[in-house]
């Protein structure tokens, strides 16, 4: 429990506030947007005030943008182009599967069921 000691004044409490309301105005105040004519020092990208980009320097951007997309088409078409389906040799591994197949060739191209 306090003692009256340790408890201040409201009105005493309330007279400092006021005094030091212009102090913490001020540190307020200093954190916020700088003047656009007063010098900038370092700051971060993102913090940077933005430069419109040129109408040339637009084009030029674009330029690239399409220029690198046209490329990865034709990297992928090429890509595309290049998976050929493998030999039947290959996808019938071993010799059981690969008698199954001739027999089921055979009677796939049978004109026995034409009789």
């Amino acid at each position: 429990m306090n003692t009256p000691e340790e408890c201040p004044n409201p009105d005493e409490a309330l007279a400092r506030a006021r005094a030091a309301r212009a102090k913490m105005a001020a540190a307020l105040n200093e954190d916020q947007e700088p003047e656009p004519d007063e010098p900038l020092g370092w700051q971060p990208i993102w913090k940077r005030p933005r430069k419109p980009k040129s109408k040339a320097a637009k084009k030029a951007e674009l330029r690239k943008q399409r220029k690198r997309l046209q490329d990865a088409g034709k990297r992928r078409l090429a890509a595309a182009q290049s998976r050929r389906p493998r030999s039947r040799q290959n996808r019938i591994g071993n010799a059981a599967a690969r008698r199954d197949a001739r027999a089921l060739s055979r009677v796939r191209h049978s004109t026995a069921w034409l009789r």
